[in-house]
């Protein structure tokens, strides 16, 4: 992660408990040597054990992975990345509209009119499959 990258994710970075006053210990490694470990790892596709030396140890990689996976602060990072990449656009926080796509799933002759379709983008004749539904008794 370049400087300038590291500029713009840092102040987004949740807090850890512990410069909070909130209890629990140091963490052991800089947090921008684990984000590039883990950056590393998605990029390369290598194994947690096949980390470079450059790196933390992967097993404090992947407890710093886990832990944030776990707690969903991966989600609440990307989040965070998006609205200040939104602010920066001048545009609002929030999108207002959201783009839906649909898998067209190729139908046999055998399937019922019913639930066939032509998928003109796609030019495939297509089988319309229904959405999951919760169950009536689970609702």
């Amino acid at each position: 992660m370049s400087d300038a990258e590291w500029a713009v994710v840092r102040p987004l970075l949740p807090v850890p408990a512990w410069m909070e006053g909130r209890g629990g210990r140091p963490e052991g490694y800089c947090h921008r040597q684990l984000i590039d470990a883990v950056r590393y790892l998605t990029w390369e596709g290598v194994r947690w054990a096949s980390m470079p030396r450059d790196f933390p140890t992967w097993r404090a990689v992947y407890r710093f992975f886990r832990r944030w996976r776990d707690n969903d602060l991966i989600r609440e990072l990307y989040a965070r990345l998006r609205t200040r990449l939104r602010e920066v656009a001048g545009k609002k926080a929030e999108p207002s509209a959201a783009i839906t796509d649909s898998q067209s799933v190729k139908g046999d002759a055998t399937v019922p009119a019913r639930s066939r379709g032509y998928d003109a983008g796609k030019k495939i004749n297509g089988r319309y499959l229904e959405p999951a539904r919760a169950c009536p008794s689970c609702a």
